[in-house]
C-alpha cells in the first residue's frame, strides 16, 4: 500500500521509456529478491534507471542499510525526491540525478535493481545500465522485455551466472502519442544475475 500511493512517476521522456512500476509489482518483485536472500539489512543498494523510487524505496522499507536511486530525468527525481520525504527514508536513500553511463561507479554495492529502457525507441538503451551491472560486481535483479534474448548471452560472456526466475504481465497505460489504446500489457521477465567468484 504505501509503494502505491508513492507520488506517480511523470513518464514524460518517450525517448527514455519511461513506464510506471506499479507499487504491487514493485512489492511482488522486492519479495522475491528477499526470498533469494539478497535483499536484507545489510544490503547496500543501487537502483538504476529509478523513476518515482518505488523499487529502491520498496528496498529501504525491507531493511536496506543504505539505497542510492539513479535517475537522469530531473522531473523523476523530484517525484522520487519527494518520495523519499514522504516515506520518510531520507536517512536512509539517496536520490542522484544523473546518467547511467560509463563513468557510473556503484562499485560497493551489494545489490543492483533496474528495470531500463528495452531499446524500442532507441536500440541498445538498455546497454549502458547491463554494462553499470557488469561493473558492479555486485548481484543484480532485472526486469526486462519476455522477448529480450541477449540478457543470458551478455552476461554469461563475462563469467556471470544467469537466472530467469519470473514473468509477469506490466500494465502499459497510455502514456504517450503514439499509444493506440488507452491500456495495454506487456509480458516482462526477470533474472538475477551473480557475478563470477574471485
Amino acid at each position: 500500500m504505501t509503494l502505491s500511493s508513492l507520488p506517480e512517476h511523470p513518464c514524460g521522456i518517450v525517448e527514455l521509456e519511461q513506464y510506471v512500476t506499479s507499487g504491487d509489482m514493485a512489492a511482488a518483485w522486492l519479495g522475491q529478491i528477499a526470498a533469494f536472500g539478497d535483499l536484507d539489512s545489510d544490503s547496500v543498494v543501487a537502483d538504476l534507471g529509478a523513476g518515482n523510487g518505488v523499487l529502491g524505496i520498496g528496498a529501504a522499507l525491507l531493511g536496506a542499510t543504505s539505497v542510492v536511486l539513479i535517475e537522469c530525468d530531473e522531473a523523476a527525481c523530484a517525484a522520487a525526491f519527494e518520495a523519499v520525504e514522504q516515506v520518510d527514508v531520507g536517512e536512509v536513500v539517496e536520490v542522484m540525478c544523473r546518467r547511467v553511463d560509463e563513468n557510473l561507479d556503484v562499485a560497493g554495492t551489494s545489490l543492483v535493481i533496474s528495470n531500463p529502457p528495452w531499446g524500442v525507441q532507441s536500440t541498445r538503451a538498455d546497454r549502458p545500465f547491463l554494462e553499470a551491472m557488469l561493473r558492479s560486481g555486485a548481484i543484480c535483479h532485472l526486469m526486462h522485455s519476455a522477448a529480450a534474448t541477449h540478457i543470458q548471452s551478455f552476461f554469461e560472456e563475462s563469467g556471470w551466472a544467469v537466472e530467469r526466475y519470473w514473468e509477469a504481465d506490466f500494465a502499459l497505460p497510455a502514456a504517450y502519442a503514439h499509444h493506440s489504446r488507452r491500456q495495454g500489457r506487456t509480458r516482462v521477465a526477470f533474472w538475477r544475475l551473480t557475478p563470477p567468484a574471485e
